[in-house]
């Protein structure tokens, strides 16, 4: 049986370079596309078994599912067959992406800390392959479903980045969680407090990647992301589902927006492997007229409702119709990067344990009233975590645990000079105290030349990534108590 390793030897690991194996090929498009033939004869079926017990309406006609066509391998210069990461930068994703999933009891209150019940879940075989150790294996056991989700969600925006950064590298990329944004304007589902009809429709990507320059047209990338503990089949099905999702959100004209599909194979005896395809496209640009002040970013969000549905064109005597979905048009470019701009601020505002902050750049739709309840150092009367994390100031909220029997320190927080630019103070939206959100993009623009990965800060003790955005997730292990 094998010894249970001491925390030192935990966090040095989470440090250590491993290889995440990816898997995208033309034969992967074939496969996902099998896959979607198959569900959608399973679909068929399961509608003409309903309509011959009478269980369906007059009138009621099957309808296949729409899925994101042009689907295509990832282009080999671009991650080849494999992608190397530190798991710590993976949790650090993973961190990010739950800051406003409203998943847990706390009101808001570092819900990111989910991430940190995945550190000993990893680990990195004789080639350096990344895999479940025997610890994952055991939560795999009980929570199996909820350890898929949430490591496929950071294995995609994982790779996502490293896409990203290195096709578009002067601009930064932020990754925001799709409904959240989408709720600034429309209402998804009818427990939104809205009075505002609703979107009809379930299918949305999980979250947006937007490529971006302060004063500057943006990009949005949705990213359909999945998860699975099964085999290649699972995925491939996994992968014809989240074309479905990937296709519910259209930025700019009838398809023409890109996106990136995810499926993280999470197996139970052998490495890890990142399935991904994309679909190419002109579109995905939130395009802001010529000339627009940097700081126009940061003007509050007014209350908008765009219309709901996606404008599907008509060819030859076939009028235009409307598909189900949300569909930002040329008439709401300026405001959704706006949306996006606040919710994003808010995530990282989430992330260092403001909630009073967080609260004042979302509306009730986006979940504002969650997250009121707790403040940062800076903004209330709560006493808060600084550190200095290799030479830069961090402001954020820490949280003490055990690890294998040992007492650990994990930090998460906010550069303060970005910190200080989006704090709001006593839930004030008056231009002299609300957040400034051009100013932050700003200054997390020129975060770019800030080093950023992961490492051991010597001075602090402990493990440190620092990301893009100006966040950092950090953990050293403490002191035991006296009487230990």
């Amino acid at each position: 049986m094998t010894s249970t390793p001491r925390t030192e030897e935990v966090l040095h690991s989470l440090k250590q370079q491993v290889t995440v194996s990816v898997h995208s090929t033309r034969a992967l498009v074939g496969s996902v596309q099998e896959a979607a033939a198959g569900k959608e004869r399973e679909r068929y079926e399961t509608f003409q078994k309903r309509q011959e017990e009478g269980k369906t309406k007059l009138g009621d006609t099957y309808e296949p599912l729409r899925r994101k066509p042009g689907l295509r391998p990832l282009p080999g210069q671009e991650l080849g067959l494999s992608v190397q990461l530190t798991f710590w930068d993976v949790l650090h994703h993973l961190g990010r992406a739950l800051t406003l999933s409203q998943r847990g009891a706390s009101r808001g209150l570092a819900e990111h800390w989910g991430s940190l019940k995945y550190c000993q879940a990893l680990g990195a075989d004789s080639d350096t392959y990344l895999r479940l150790s025997e610890e994952g294996q055991r939560i795999a056991t009980y929570y199996k479903a909820l350890q898929s989700e949430e490591l496929g969600y950071a294995f995609a925006l994982a790779v996502s980045e490293q896409i990203l950064t290195r096709r578009f590298p002067d601009h930064n990329v932020s990754f925001v969680r799709a409904d959240t944004a989408l709720r600034a304007g429309w209402t998804l589902t009818s427990r939104d407090k809205a009075r505002s009809k609703t979107v009809g429709y379930h299918y949305r990507p999980q979250f947006f990647a937007e490529v971006w320059r302060p004063g500057e047209s943006s990009r949005v990338f949705p990213i359909a992301c999945k998860g699975n503990h099964s085999d290649r089949q699972k995925a491939y099905e996994q992968l014809a589902s989240a074309a479905v999702h990937a296709d519910g959100v259209h930025i700019g004209t009838w398809n023409e927006t890109p996106a990136f599909l995810f499926s993280t194979e999470i197996s139970m005896d052998g490495p890890l492997t990142v399935h991904a395809l994309h679909a190419e496209g002109p579109g995905g640009w939130l395009h802001i007229p010529q000339g627009t002040p940097a700081d126009h970013v940061g003007q509050p969000l007014e209350d908008k409702n765009p219309g709901i549905g996606i404008l599907k064109p008509g060819h030859g005597e076939e009028p235009d119709s409307s598909e189900p979905g949300c569909q930002v048009g040329p008439d709401y470019y300026e405001w959704f990067q706006r949306a996006l701009a606040r919710v994003g601020a808010a995530g990282l505002m989430a992330f260092a344990g403001d909630g009073e902050s967080t609260a004042a750049l979302l509306n009730t739709r986006q979940g504002s009233d969650y997250f009121q309840g707790f403040a940062h150092a800076s903004a209330g009367s709560v006493q808060d975590a600084r550190y200095k994390l290799l030479g830069e100031q961090f402001e954020g909220t820490d949280h003490v645990f055990r690890l294998n029997g040992e007492r650990v320190q994990a930090f998460s927080g906010v550069a303060k000079d970005i910190l200080d630019i989006l704090v709001t103070r006593n839930g004030s939206e008056t231009p002299d105290q609300r957040a400034d959100v051009a100013a932050h993009r700003q200054r997390v623009h020129e975060w770019k030349a800030v080093r950023h990965g992961t490492f051991w800060d010597r001075k602090w003790g402990g493990l440190v990534s620092i990301s893009r955005d100006g966040t950092a997730l950090a953990m050293r292990q403490i002191a035991p108590f006296k009487d230990e």
